[in-house]
């Protein structure tokens, strides 16, 4: 492998050969997932972009809450909690259930929690 400079403070990684490794290649490919499954995942992943989303992911995995409770938890206003609820509700990473006049949220399954966990262990890494 022979490393070039494009910029002092940026370095291309490039192969000195074209050569190939089939059985790499043939061995990985087996193990990738259908592009739509990729696309899928892509679409999850995207949930997390968001700090407000995760605020409600987070919440949402320590206790089963309210749109209410979720605004004063957040300091946020109830139009924009329902509106990322909705969002996540949709996507099947959040669910609802209906007591008298309120709706409570909670995590879908979880594979949420264990999705926040792992990210915020990595970042706490030193």
């Amino acid at each position: 492998m022979v490393i070039t400079k494009a910029r002092a403070q940026d370095t291309i990684e490039t192969c000195i050969t074209k050569g190939i490794h089939r059985e790499t290649i043939r061995s990985v490919k087996g193990a990738m997932p259908d592009p739509i499954h990729l696309y899928d995942l892509a679409d999850l992943f995207k949930l997390f972009g968001d700090s407000t989303r995760l605020g409600i992911l987070w919440a949402l995995s320590e206790a089963e809450m309210c749109v209410c409770d979720l605004c004063a938890l957040l300091k946020m206003k109830q139009p924009a909690v329902s509106h990322q609820l909705k969002n996540l509700k949709q996507t099947r990473v959040v669910k609802s259930r209906r007591d008298g006049k309120v709706i409570y949220y909670s995590l879908d399954d979880d594979h949420i929690r264990k999705l926040l966990n792992l990210g915020m262990e990595h970042i706490l890494e030193t």
